[in-house]
């Protein structure tokens, strides 16, 4: 009994340390004051103030543009890849399947001057299209590396059973593979939006005049104060968020019962 309510006690308490600070921001979002000290009393006035902050919905809107994009491309480079090196033997093969880690493992930082540099040395000018090709190029690992936990020998029995019935390789691939690394396209795609959606380091290297972010926004006025106007932003977000991923939940949920009827 005793072992068990320490155990509900640490889960209470991880759980407070996960969502304390995001509660605290959803509340300050409706914070009468404009600093985010002291709480006065409770407004609706800054979720109206969104529509009128011009550069706080240009920054949301740039984050919303790069991070689309950047994912949906980075999930097709990334499938196409991660079934290429599943597939096809070639010289090596190896050293690509390690130095696929390099992006993930090495510091933001790092990854961040080496693409400036590169944009230097082709003279290309800091703009969204530089932290679009950015945010791409640092996503595809982490989609890959998605994927191919869903690549395994039974999806290459499989693949091989269905040509042996004459499917196309076409076919095979869209009636056989897709299914199968799907759920790895969708978590590899998901981890894309997120990570564009909140980077911060490369986006501040790769950034020009006009490409302002709601990331790199948020670390601009942090030195003044952040205003409450910016939790209402953020809050709005997470409603969506959790919305999406409560309708994901329920969706799968009912699909299960109708597998299992």
């Amino acid at each position: 009994m005793k072992n068990k309510f320490l155990n509900n006690l640490f889960v209470i308490l991880v759980f407070l340390f996960l969502y304390l600070p995001i509660i605290v921001l959803i509340i300050y979002s409706f914070n009468s004051s404009q600093m985010n000290i002291i709480f006065e009393n409770w407004t609706f006035d800054w979720y109206k103030e969104i529509l009128h902050n011009s550069d706080l919905i240009e920054a949301f809107s740039n984050t919303l543009l790069v991070a689309v994009i950047s994912t949906v491309t980075s999930t097709i480079l990334g499938t196409i890849s991660a079934y290429g090196l599943y597939k096809y033997e070639f010289p090596f093969k190896k050293l690509i399947n390690g130095l696929i880690y390099i992006p993930i493992v090495i510091p933001e930082i790092v990854l961040g001057i080496s693409l400036l540099s590169i944009y230097t040395l082709m003279k290309l000018q800091l703009s969204l299209v530089t932290i679009i090709l950015s945010h791409i190029a640092f996503s595809i690992p982490f989609v890959i590396v998605s994927i191919r936990s869903n690549l395994t020998s039974q999806t290459k029995v499989l693949e091989e059973a269905a040509k042996d019935l004459g499917a196309s390789p076409f076919k095979t691939f869209t009636k056989i593979i897709l299914p199968t690394i799907m759920p790895g396209i969708v978590s590899g795609a998901t981890l894309a939006f997120t990570l564009s959606l909140d980077d911060v380091v490369i986006s501040y290297f790769t950034s020009g005049p006009g490409s302002l972010t709601l990331p790199l926004y948020i670390y601009s006025v942090i030195k003044t104060g952040i205003t409450p106007d910016v939790n209402a932003l953020t809050t709005i977000m997470l409603l969506v968020t959790f919305t999406i991923l409560i309708s994901i939940t329920i969706i799968q949920s009912r699909k299960i019962r109708k597998e299992a009827l």
